[in-house]
């Protein structure tokens, strides 16, 4: 699967600006497109959630950007057969101080320093993250009135490009996108309500917003 920069601001819960910034400073970048030049945009793979999910986490717990990167910088220069260190080895931390560990036996210290009080698993940020991905990509359907009738809408996620699509169950071809929920719907309620005034359904296509 692949995932706009919308889409992943949503799924990981950081603002586009701190995304950008991890891009730029390799704490993650994109696997699949990196930017190249304005207006370009990023794809990342499922595998660059996990470990912007992981960053994420790190940085909850008190891990300062900074030595994340160094984190990193360590095992670029002693696992070099490694292509997303976040996404594939177990992290351990106490606040202070960032551990990885290959298997049970072999627990590296990244940045030489206090011991570790819990771990953060990855079998647990990849379960957790598609567990969201799944209610994410759900299509949800709600009800709506125009001009007195009832119509059955179903928002859809884009993941390449973010936002949300919305399509009207009675007239399939009354549909709209909006960057949020909301803006959408209002869209789709303007499509509705032109076409009911107009006394004819609108073909497929027609009512498209961006």
């Amino acid at each position: 699967m692949i995932f706009g920069r919308k889409a992943v601001v949503d799924l990981i819960g950081v603002s586009g600006r701190q995304l950008d910034y991890w891009a730029t400073t390799g704490v993650v970048r994109p696997s699949v497109k990196s930017a190249a030049g304005k207006g370009s945009r990023r794809e990342y793979s499922f595998k660059d959630l996990v470990a912007l999910k992981m960053a994420k986490r790190l940085k909850d717990e008190g891990i300062s950007l900074q030595k994340i990167r160094k984190a990193l910088a360590f095992l670029s220069k002693h696992f070099p057969d490694l292509k997303q260190p976040l996404a594939e080895l177990r992290f351990l931390t106490d606040g202070a101080t960032v551990y990885v560990g290959r298997d049970r036996e072999k627990i590296f210290d990244t940045l030489n320093q206090g011991q570790f009080v819990f771990s953060l698993a990855l079998g647990k940020i990849i379960e957790e993250l598609q567990g969201e991905l799944k209610q994410f990509a759900a299509p949800k359907e709600e009800k709506v009135r125009v001009k007195g009738q009832t119509f059955t809408v179903v928002f859809t996620s884009g993941l390449e490009d973010g936002g949300f699509t919305v399509q009207c169950q009675e007239i399939p071809g009354a549909i709209a996108e909006g960057a949020t929920e909301q803006e959408a719907l209002d869209t789709l309620t303007e499509v509705l309500a032109e076409h009911l005034g107009q006394g004819q359904e609108p073909k497929a296509g027609e009512g498209r917003a961006g």
